[in-house]
């Protein structure tokens, strides 16, 4: 194996084992915060740490090359992937379970084949709308905690959230597969971009205050590693490894949050999720296999 892709496995098996811990980094922020406010300062921690790396990269000398429209496009898909993502999210794990919140937001992949009929005018297929009904079961299965002839829903407004998390993220990654920007300046972009939206929503509805030492540790972590460095690693990782290891090595990150979830949270973990959550990927990856052609390596 080359020393390239070795590297790339490493980035992505980083990203994978941090934003694995994204619901745990959540809950305990979000015992003396409520979401906004956690976003708030989580977003300074990312914003800073990617101008940090903008600096080092010395990427910040060929910013004034890009286009006022394209500022505009960032600072756009930084409002949906940035900062109404993280709103909805962490609204979410406000109000329901750590696992039953992020497996509901994982479903996002379901949504960007949804949109990709409507956006991209993809070709619409049965295997397609078969992964969708498959997924879309799982999602029942979580939502009902197993009960789905009765379709009681266990918290609707956090499910709610959840879901249209997962929504607005499923636009982000669509909009954003349209525009070909360097990879650092956009990220650094999108988070600038979510702490201007962040700071006037914060200010409007929820003023911050100031949270206990402990919680600015998660705060930090949370805002430089899940956020922030992340991004960095996540664009290595695609640049470094095929699409359909980094697609598929994806949903190992809900099994793993679930792991995170037990022995940090000390959360019952339903059957009822961890079955939901294997058809939710059975179907995703349904519909993202792709048969092999003589031509492909």
């Amino acid at each position: 194996m080359k020393s390239k892709n070795i590297s790339g496995y490493i980035y992505l098996a980083l990203c994978i084992i941090f934003w694995a811990s994204i619901p745990v980094a959540s809950k305990k922020i979000l015992v003396e915060l409520n979401n906004l406010q956690m976003l708030f300062y989580s977003t300074i921690f990312s914003f800073l740490a990617l101008g940090v790396i903008l600096l080092i990269q010395k990427k910040h000398k060929i910013m004034k090359q890009i286009s006022r429209k394209d500022y505009l496009n960032m600072a756009f898909l930084g409002f949906l992937g940035a900062y109404l993502y993280y709103v909805l999210l962490y609204g979410a794990f406000a109000l329901t379970t750590a696992q039953e919140g992020f497996i509901l937001a994982y479903t996002w992949p379901i949504w960007v084949l949804l949109l990709a009929f409507v956006i991209l005018k993809e070709q619409v297929t049965l295997k397609k709308i078969l992964a969708i009904l498959i997924s879309f079961f799982g999602i029942i299965i979580i939502v009902t905690q197993g009960k789905i002839f009765s379709l009681a829903l266990t918290n609707f407004s956090g499910d709610f959230l959840a879901l249209s998390g997962a929504f607005v993220f499923a636009l982000f990654s669509i909009l954003g597969k349209k525009h070909n920007y360097d990879k650092t300046i956009s990220a650094f972009i999108y988070f600038l971009s979510a702490l201007i939206f962040i700071t006037i929503t914060v200010f409007i509805f929820s003023p911050p205050k100031i949270p206990s030492p402990n919680i600015w540790l998660w705060l930090l972590y949370n805002g430089v590693l899940v956020n922030g460095v992340t991004y960095v690693w996540w664009f290595k990782a695609l640049e470094k490894v095929d699409t359909h290891i980094v697609s598929t090595s994806l949903y190992l990150t809900p099994f793993i949050s679930l792991i995170y979830i037990w022995l940090f949270l000390d959360e019952k973990i339903l059957f009822s999720s961890i079955i939901g959550l294997t058809v939710i990927v059975i179907g995703i990856l349904l519909q993202s296999h792709k048969k092999k052609t003589p031509s492909s390596q």
